[in-house]
């Protein structure tokens, strides 16, 4: 009926490997990664705005500029492909609009805001291979809501414009959009975070309210973001993030953290499977400790990836001295589960210096 919430921090073997460090000097939440038809790899999240002037590290608490995009060829060597996104150029009017912040508000990891209350978060670069579109899920804070982006060039780097169906307001309403295409070529809208519907055949538009999955959930349900589906020997992979907290007895659990608490741990990701799309889904398990808010995707060889971005609250942000930076993790399947593969990890990483030594 529920899902275990025991956490098994300080397991070495799921937690992200030690060898893991950024592969792009540019502070950044919410990384995502995929591996486009052409053969290269296309990178975005969510970024602070170039130029913003900060006292400490940058941040997008409160305001951005739109999406930032890079590329590279064998996930060690990013080139940037600009702004592909902008507010200022390309949002719909109801995009462009903010909220003001009061004088001296901060964010939940004690950031200074300073600005107007406008910021894209999370942008997911998705093609659909049915369609041979490139598209773009993204969300905005202060309850603006989650939209989809269609590039009219056929190209990742855009530019991209609002589909109809979110041109006067947002498709979804919450945050943590993502995108997933079945081998059926059906395409489906993922919502934060235990909603998913149906896109038409020309993605212009939803065919019918979002509804709930059907899961094993933990008793009670704490809360969870960045999710992510997948597939993976013919079922379909439900990948969730959320935050162990330490419980009196010294053990760590999957419950009582409600968003905002300040005794967070780790921001892990847990998974569940089921043999249909809209569940139900079996029970969670632990399969990415510190790695959570994340993307699978594979490389030119089929190995499995999953991204990280160095998480600054909890366990990440007490062992580094900079944070939100992305980093690749390898992983791998075993008896059916997900889990880092740290001897890819060794590999990958050998001999490969951290951008810049941000992270030491």
């Amino acid at each position: 009926m529920y899902s275990s919430p025991q956490a098994p921090v300080g397991n070495k073997r799921l937690t992200v490997p030690s060898s893991v460090k950024p592969v792009l000097n540019e502070w950044m939440r919410d990384a995502f990664v995929m591996h486009g038809p052409d053969g290269n790899y296309y990178l975005t999240g969510t970024t602070a705005a170039h130029g913003r002037r900060f006292r400490d590290e940058p941040h997008c608490w409160d305001y951005n500029d739109g999406i930032y995009m890079w590329t590279s060829k064998d996930l060690k060597n990013w080139s940037p492909l600009g702004l592909v996104w902008s507010f200022d150029k390309d949002a719909a009017e109801w995009q462009k609009k903010g909220k003001p912040i009061k004088p001296g508000a901060k964010s939940v990891n004690g950031d200074l805001l300073d600005s107007v209350y406008r910021a894209l978060w999370a942008p997911e670069l998705h093609y659909i291979k049915s369609r041979k579109k490139w598209i773009i899920a993204a969300c905005m804070n202060g309850g603006m809501g989650s939209f989809i982006l269609e590039s009219t060039s056929g190209k990742p780097e855009g530019p991209y414009v609002n589909i109809p169906a979110n041109k006067n307001g947002a498709i979804f309403p919450d945050i943590d959009l993502s995108v997933f295409e079945d081998e059926d070529k059906s395409v489906y809208l993922v919502g934060h975070n235990h909603l998913i519907t149906k896109m038409n055949d020309d993605l212009s538009d939803i065919v019918e309210p979002f509804k709930e999955f059907k899961e094993t959930p933990y008793n009670p349900e704490p809360y969870i973001e960045g999710v992510w589906l997948d597939k993976h020997n013919g079922k379909y992979q439900l990948l969730q993030t959320v935050w162990s907290v330490k419980q009196p007895n010294g053990t760590y659990s999957y419950i009582g953290n409600k968003g905002n608490s300040k005794d967070v741990h780790s921001y892990d990701v847990v998974v569940s499977e089921a043999d249909n799309i809209y569940g139900p889904y079996g029970p969670r398990y632990p399969a990415i400790l510190e790695g959570g808010h994340n993307n699978l995707f594979k490389d030119s060889k089929g190995e499995w990836w999953s991204t990280t971005f160095f998480n600054p609250r909890g366990a990440m942000g007490r062992r580094f001295p900079v944070t939100c930076r992305v980093g690749l993790v390898p992983v791998k399947w075993v008896d059916g589960k997900l889990m880092p593969d740290s001897e890819r990890a060794s590999q990958f990483y050998k001999n490969f210096k951290a951008k810049d030594e941000i992270i030491k």
